[in-house]
């Protein structure tokens, strides 16, 4: 017996016309909000720091590079993980839609593997516990990321799409006031992210319609079909894989760019206040990032324009990673972080909608939506291992920098070449 919500719901595989409402947008921004307190938060403090309590008097770029392995093989994990639920969510005939069960699932991982992740003291454990809670997150986002394409007309996407970057920023900073004032220490740390992770997703969770898929409507099911599924030929849809591309370069510049900001605060500024500036750094972040997500969002919905916003939005960034390399000083610091979070808010909120309108095929939106969130993960994951590099080999943080500027550069012409949405 279908639920009256579900009745509402768009089909399957139509395009959804019918605008979804506030509520709908504030439990999906909630959800967001709690992802991305559960996921920025070990990223930007609780890890690197058990990193360094592990490791002790190692130097600090003993301490980036065993935090960057261990990122990065969460990062493999995650290459894998995005498009596979996609494409499995895409094919889930279960009674309680297609998207839920996997968004449930994923929460229910994802906080595990954080509140056990707070009890780990060596290398190992802290590797394969932040592994775990990265597939929870991938397999989470990717469900929670479809519904955008599944219930979400075009002309609404900028706006809504806005709620996934803007509690980005918010997350990132409820999260480290809160590790570093009400829940101090590793395990309460890890704990209350995870707690907040689940009493955040979950209204979104239960109450969001779902459409439900009929078995005989549902794709083959077969290891080599979902295989062959997982390549979309660029040939083929040259937006498509213009988009990721962009994508791609846009985020690994971010990431360089945001990812050491504490240890260059502390050895390239030499910052005897590092962590309390990191912390208003963030907040400058944390504001562009808001207003430009919600703003740029909205108004590409207005004019019915999507790349130039884009491609704006890496430029910005790489001004902003320019600053960093040549003038290395605090203020110009916050200047940077300004122009980075200006650029990076209306980057995710537009290139959200603007990666749902090149998608191949409406039967495998999870999947492609999948493979698209790759681009957003990924970097993040390798970016500590990557930079710690640079740093060490390539002549220190201004290298890191122009680095990050060239890869936000090339982002830019990556998308300036989309021809099917304006």
């Amino acid at each position: 017996m279908t639920t009256e919500r579900e009745e509402a719901a768009p089909g399957v595989f139509s395009e959804p016309v019918r605008r979804v409402g506030g509520l709908w947008i504030a439990l999906f921004g909630a959800s967001w909000l709690g992802i991305w307190m559960a996921q920025l938060t070990p990223v930007q403090l609780l890890l690197p720091l058990q990193v360094e309590q592990r490791l002790g008097a190692a130097s600090w770029t003993d301490n980036v590079v065993a935090f960057g392995v261990i990122s990065a093989i969460a990062g493999v994990f995650a290459l894998v993980t995005f498009p596979v639920t996609g494409a499995l969510s895409d094919r889930t005939t279960s009674r309680f839609g297609r998207r839920r069960p996997w968004i449930a699932g994923g929460a229910v991982l994802f906080a595990l593997a954080l509140f056990l992740l707070g009890f780990q003291v060596d290398l190992l454990g802290i590797g394969v516990f932040w592994t775990l809670a990265i597939i929870g997150f991938c397999v989470l986002s990717a469900a929670l990321t479809a519904s955008i394409s599944d219930q979400v007309p075009v002309d609404q996407r900028g706006f809504v799409s806005s709620w996934i970057s803007a509690p980005q920023a918010v997350g990132l900073i409820l999260g480290v006031l809160l590790a570093t004032t009400l829940f101090t220490g590793q395990f309460l740390g890890y704990t209350a992210v995870a707690v907040l992770l689940l009493l955040l997703v979950g209204p979104f969770c239960l109450w969001m319609p779902d459409a439900r898929l009929r078995p005989e409507e549902r794709p083959p099911l077969t290891l080599r079909a979902l295989v062959e599924s997982m390549w979309v030929s660029p040939r083929a849809h040259p937006d498509f894989g213009w988009t990721l591309l962009s994508r791609i370069l846009v985020n690994i510049g971010n990431a360089l760019g945001t990812t050491l900001l504490l240890y260059f605060l502390m050895y390239g500024l030499n910052d005897p206040t590092a962590e309390d500036d990191l912390l208003v750094l963030i907040v400058i972040y944390t504001i562009f990032v808001v207003v430009a997500s919600i703003s740029a969002g909205a108004l590409s919905d207005k004019l019915r324009r999507r790349r130039v916003f884009v491609l704006v939005a890496a430029v910005l960034q790489a001004v902003a990673a320019l600053l960093l390399a040549f003038v290395p000083d605090l203020t110009v610091t916050m200047v940077g972080a300004a122009l980075l979070g200006l650029g990076y808010g209306c980057f995710l909120s537009v290139d959200q909608a603007l990666a749902t309108q090149v998608l191949p095929d409406p039967a495998s939106r999870g999947k492609d939506l999948g493979i698209m969130n790759i681009a957003t993960a990924v970097p993040q994951a390798i970016a500590p291992l990557l930079g710690a590099f640079v740093v060490a080999l390539l002549g220190g943080f201004p290298a890191l920098f122009l680095l990050s500027a060239i890869f936000g550069f090339a982002g830019a012409f990556a998308v300036s070449r989309v021809r099917s949405v304006r």
